[in-house]
């Protein structure tokens, strides 16, 4: 496959969503390390330490370029693919076969990737945006963690993340396989394995991020 290819076919687009996928779960898995610091309970001192490396070291900084063109990577081809798949289906099914031939999430995964980026637009505006402002303009970082606490004290911010969250779990039941499927991987031996992996990690990350909104509004966090 030429690069030309890898840009204008099904596969190619495929094969992109597939590579800028598993960055993204690697991100989250570093993301979710980072959040997880605030389980402590110790005033957030481990928490911002960890935010505080995570928003001055230079690697990382060059890395958030790198990711933020791959999530955009990984929206663009996500709806291109999705825009193409519904142009093949000019008419419409006389019955739907609905969960026979395939599960809802792996039939919605343009919605639940919208719900998702909807989530990150509300989380990247409250947290990261502002600190990134105010290191900018001279004002050093903000106390990321007393940000956190206050944040979410407010219900519809619990709420909002709290279906972000969910739309995130069955988003990666479908897309953690898929990945791996689309680049050869998921061999017939690994193949319960990785859905193994796959659904444990659907479950176990989003289930982390839900509890930081949780405890923090129901004062399980000083």
């Amino acid at each position: 496959m030429n690069w030309k290819n890898s840009f204008s076919t099904s596969i190619g687009k495929k094969l992109q969503m597939a590579l800028t996928g598993l960055f993204l779960i690697l991100f989250l898995v570093v993301h979710c390390y980072v959040n997880a610091q605030i389980f402590w309970n110790d005033g957030g001192k481990q928490f911002n330490e960890a935010a505080h490396f995570m928003g001055t070291n230079v690697v990382i900084r060059i890395t958030e370029i790198g990711l933020f063109a791959f999530l955009i990577l990984h929206i663009a081809q996500g709806l291109m693919l999705w825009a193409k798949n519904r142009s093949r289906r000019s008419v419409k099914y006389a019955v739907t076969p609905g969960n026979k031939v395939s599960p809802w999430y792996s039939r919605s995964m343009a919605l639940l990737g919208t719900l998702v980026l909807l989530f990150l637009i509300v989380h990247l505006s409250q947290f990261w945006a502002p600190n990134r402002f105010s290191q900018t303009t001279g004002n050093g970082e903000l106390d990321l963690y007393a940000r956190m606490k206050e944040t979410f004290s407010m219900p519809w911010v619990v709420a909002v993340y709290l279906l972000g969250c969910f739309a995130l779990a069955w988003h990666l039941v479908h897309g953690f396989y898929s990945a791996f499927q689309t680049m050869g991987l998921a061999k017939h031996n690994y193949k319960k394995l990785i859905k193994c992996v796959g659904v444990s990690f659907a479950i176990i990350v989003p289930i982390i991020f839900a509890l930081m909104p949780i405890c923090f509004y129901t004062g399980c966090l000083n």
